[in-house]
């Protein structure tokens, strides 16, 4: 009933910023947190209309009206269902570390400035303008109130969730005191009907789909990765892993319906799934519960869920703000490399400037840049006389060869200082990429000029098939590496001309 609660104003406001009609983000927040909550990837999960989705529906919904944006989001819900089937998003554990903790850090922050715009009213004019004298004093008193019994309730007894008691105690007050402070419905009515299904009304054509599809795409993208990142969340505070790809297929069926019956479409809420599960919902019967209150609340109460002050949800959406945002990382931040703390502050400046989606990619970029970095200064070789063959030099390279490294393995070798017969050695070390392989052909070139011998030790089967000039300097071993090389075969075959 808590997250149902919280889930109003939210749905409603972000219908707001979309451009659409309160009702249509009541209807996705209804649908999608149902129908994920039945078949999603993780128990307890809370999912509706979010802030990061419907930032990108407002220029479609402005430049071609809602009826293309029900259209995307049935477009959306498809692509999702795909990435689901093809199992996509295992991709997510991609994601490092410093990268999550960005995440959370600026998903927290963007909550909670989120919050700040419910201090503004309409005055007579129409206009949006902040709140001021005694209206404003009252509001902040509720914020506070609202927050110290969520926070001091929990102390005494947990029978009650503390953040249901501080709703219903906050807007008890200012009922019985007719306290002159915004309430939910002075954004706009709640009351509604059962969502009716209708075919979204846009010409079927190429036209269509070239003005919706990068839409689609982009959304879908963002929904999978925001609900992928609160998975994890979620399921590192109930101990529970995987679930990845269904959960792209719960949110690709329920964005799917969701266009169908006039819904803005949806994805995972941090927020609203924080609450759940950090109140002891960890079953779907949690996430159902909420799905279905939220609905009797449109059916049946709307008139006295109209009267809940604003500024005690926005209470209850600071104290999501404190317990979402990781606060060790800020001591982390002088403990780890300085490469990860930058990753942490980049990926939080980011999701606050820009959104969730790009901030991840920002993230994941920089990491495996950093990582490429490290790595090239890793591969080294230790230079030995040949207890085999006599007048023989070897080396034996130690770290991983790919493109970073590349140069670095080059710079090993004396191709004029070593004798005839030279040896490399690859058992402690891994040919990644074709970068890797050409570094391999390369020296064996130079070698080759000077009219000295190179045989290769220690590489796998794809190393025999790859390499076309040196392949046959491969001696083979019965303790040779099984892994495979990251390179497209018939791709690999085309660049060294075979």
């Amino acid at each position: 009933m808590t997250v149902a609660l919280a889930l109003v104003p939210e749905a409603i406001a972000f219908a707001f910023v979309a451009g659409v009609t309160p009702l249509s983000g009541l209807y996705a927040a209804f649908i999608v947190g149902l129908i994920t909550a039945i078949i999603g990837g993780r128990p307890g999960m809370i999912s509706g209309a979010t802030g990061a989705l419907a930032v990108v529906m407002v220029s479609l919904v402005a430049d071609h009206g809602a009826q293309y944006l029900f259209a995307t989001v049935v477009l959306m819900g498809v692509l999702q269902i795909l990435a689901g089937v093809f199992r996509l998003g295992k991709f997510i554990r991609m994601v490092p570390q410093p990268v999550m903790l960005g995440f959370v850090n600026g998903l927290a922050i963007v909550i909670g400035l989120s919050q700040i715009s419910q201090f503004k009213i309409t005055n007579a004019a129409g206009e949006l303008v902040w709140m001021s004298g005694n209206p404003l004093l009252y509001s902040y008193c509720i914020v506070v109130l609202t927050m110290s019994i969520i926070w001091l309730l929990p102390k005494f007894s947990k029978i009650f969730p503390a953040t249901l008691v501080a709703i219903l105690l906050t807007s008890g007050l200012v009922i019985g005191f007719d306290i002159p402070i915004p309430r939910v419905g002075d954004l706009a009515s709640v009351a509604g009907g059962l969502p009716s299904f209708s075919i979204p009304m846009v010409s079927i054509n190429l036209e269509t789909l070239i003005i919706i599809f990068p839409y689609a795409v982009i959304l879908a993208a963002i929904g999978l990765i925001e609900s992928l990142l609160t998975l994890n969340l979620v399921g590192e505070i109930t101990n529970k892993k995987g679930g990845a790809s269904q959960e792209c297929l719960a949110q690709g069926v329920s964005n799917t319906v969701t266009g169908m019956f006039g819904g803005m479409g949806g994805c995972a809420m941090i927020g609203q799934s924080m609450i759940n599960v950090k109140s002891g919902g960890r079953t779907r019967i949690s996430s159902v519960s909420a799905s279905l209150f939220l609905l009797s609340f449109i059916l049946f109460t709307s008139s006295l869920i109209e009267l809940i002050p604003i500024a005690a949800l926005v209470g209850v959406m600071f104290m999501v703000v404190i317990g979402t945002f990781a606060w060790n990382s800020i001591k982390l931040l002088f403990v780890v490399p300085k490469s990860d703390a930058l990753v942490i502050i980049l990926v939080t400046a980011v999701t606050v400037i820009a959104d969730l989606a790009i901030a991840v990619v920002v993230g994941v970029i920089v990491s495996a840049l950093v990582f490429a970095w490290k790595s090239a200064s890793r591969i080294k070789a230790i230079e030995r006389p040949s207890r085999t063959e006599e007048g023989a030099k070897v080396y034996e390279i130690e770290g991983p060869l790919f493109f970073s490294s590349a140069n670095s393995f080059l710079e090993i070798f004396k191709p004029s200082q070593d004798p005839d017969l030279v040896i490399i050695d690859f058992a402690k070390s891994k040919v990644i990429d074709q970068s890797a392989l050409k570094a391999i052909e390369d020296i064996a070139d130079k070698y080759s000029g000077l009219g000295k011998k190179v045989k290769l030790r220690h590489l796998t089967r794809d190393c025999h098939r790859l390499l076309s000039k040196t392949g046959q300097l491969i001696v083979d071993s019965d303790d040779d590496p099984e892994y495979s090389i990251a390179v497209d075969y018939e791709v690999k075959l085309g660049i060294f001309g075979k």
